[in-house]
């Protein structure tokens, strides 16, 4: 199902003055890519399938102050970058593996309640994370140390301040995750997918809503958490 919405991705400038911020590279050997607030729902976030390898991720930065001067900035989209070999000619809406389609104005997304949005593995999530008894706020998240997801994702030096590029705790062949902050905060968001013209997939994108039309109206909100349930996000 086509987007709804129109798509400023990696974009240099419209509706507003944007920058283009390269992360590294995520590594999916899975094929199966797992999108979340990985503070909050890392291993139940919304699954999608891509061809398995290693792609760049990239955040889409909107400047939305009033002046359009560089003073407020926002994180407008964190994008998994398949193939960059052909223009965009459809944006589609992302069904997690085995979901029906959305209908109407109803999208499935990522549900953030920590202010992150991320990219990673799913099988990594899986195999590479430490069990789920075990206390990741404490002992990764914000262990106190420089190495701390918190504490990287803070320092300007890694990548930018605001993101991160972190390799999981128990990987063994540099599995990782890219993590953003989410642009306004805390919300529902839509994850979309570029194709070209002969449907070939070209990225995976999550639009934070900063960029292009306002939010949708309340009776769309409540469209869009039919969908979430739908899922179990």
């Amino acid at each position: 199902m086509s987007y709804f919405r129109p798509l400023f991705a990696l974009l240099p400038g419209t509706p507003h003055p944007q920058t283009v911020h390269d992360l590294g590279v995520l590594h999916v050997p899975s094929g199966r890519v797992e999108v979340s607030d990985p503070y909050v729902a890392l291993g139940d976030g919304l699954v999608a399938t891509v061809p398995p390898g290693s792609y760049p991720v990239r955040v889409t930065v909107a400047d939305v102050s009033e002046a359009r001067d560089g003073s407020h900035p926002r994180e407008a989209y964190l994008s998994l970058v398949i193939s960059d070999a052909a223009p965009v000619a459809e944006v589609r809406l992302v069904s997690p593996d085995g979901a029906e389609p959305p209908t109407g104005d109803e999208f499935y997304g990522v549900g953030v309640d920590a202010g992150t949005v991320a990219f990673a593995d799913a099988g990594a999530v899986t195999a590479c994370m430490p069990p789920r008894d075990e206390d990741w706020y404490e002992d990764l998240f914000d262990n106190g140390t420089e190495r701390s997801w918190f504490a990287l994702q803070d320092d300007p030096e890694h990548y930018r301040n605001g993101c991160a590029n972190i390799t999981l705790p128990l990987a063994t062949a540099g599995e990782n995750i890219v993590l953003s902050h989410s642009g306004w905060g805390d919300g529902f968001y839509p994850v979309v997918s570029t194709h070209g013209a002969d449907g070939t997939l070209l990225g995976l994108h999550i639009d934070l809503l900063v960029a292009g039309p306002e939010e949708p109206e309340d009776d769309e909100d409540e469209d869009a958490e039919e969908a979430v349930v739908a899922v179990g996000v």
